[in-house]
């Protein structure tokens, strides 16, 4: 008996993106009413680059979850975590370039060269920049298809870099950064074993020699 099919359901996207901004309307609360404490630059940088790595994580678990438990209703908010993760990467970095820095961009250039820290969240960030302008399904018809998945597989180099500045932040061996490091190992590996099992059953392709009695 085939599973019954899903209603439409039109406020899912809108309905999520609402949730996503929540914690930024929070956050801008608090520091408005100055509730952020002593150091609320480094508390507002915290918390923005938390959420745009827990998004983007969340957004790399929409195909596992579809290959190991057959949901796909996350397969439809894929696109959405992605973007609200690039919102906050990009709002994490502005705080940081406005705020902690001034918008002294000699200061920022220094930071790049000399804080490894600093280099590896912007490389996470730019690798951001082409998923997102690529992300409509206009742009993917433009580029076909084969292309635009070879170019969406660069969101995996980001995460490793967002997850290396997210373990250069605390600056020992904490246990978070090693639970989101986990937690990313375990869905990269189910595609890995997904990937690997489409491989060994997809028929391989005739040699010179096929059809020849």
């Amino acid at each position: 008996m085939a599973p019954p099919k899903l209603r439409p359901q039109p406020w899912l996207e809108p309905g999520f993106v609402l949730g996503g901004l929540v914690p930024f309307v929070v956050l801008a609360k608090r520091a408005w009413g100055g509730e952020l404490g002593a150091d609320p630059i480094a508390i507002a940088l915290n918390q923005l680059g938390l959420l745009a790595l827990v998004l983007l994580v969340a957004s790399l678990a929409a195909t596992p979850l579809r290959l190991v438990l057959g949901w796909t209703t996350p397969m439809r908010l894929r696109k959405t975590l992605g973007l609200l993760a690039f919102f906050y990467a990009c709002a994490h970095f502005a705080l940081y370039i406005a705020l902690d820095r001034g918008l002294d961009f000699a200061a920022l250039a220094e930071d790049l060269g000399k804080r490894p820290f600093v280099l590896v969240g912007a490389s996470a960030l730019l690798l951001l920049v082409p998923l997102a302008l690529t992300s409509t399904k206009g742009m993917m018809r433009r580029l076909g298809g084969k292309r635009w998945q070879r170019l969406h597989r660069l969101v995996y180099v980001a995460v490793v870099l967002a997850l290396v500045h997210f373990f250069w932040r605390f600056k020992t061996l904490a246990p978070e950064p090693v639970i989101y490091a986990a937690v990313v190992a375990l869905l990269l590996g189910a595609r890995v074993v997904s990937w690997v099992r489409t491989s060994s059953t997809r028929p391989r392709a005739a040699g010179p020699s096929a059809g020849r009695p």
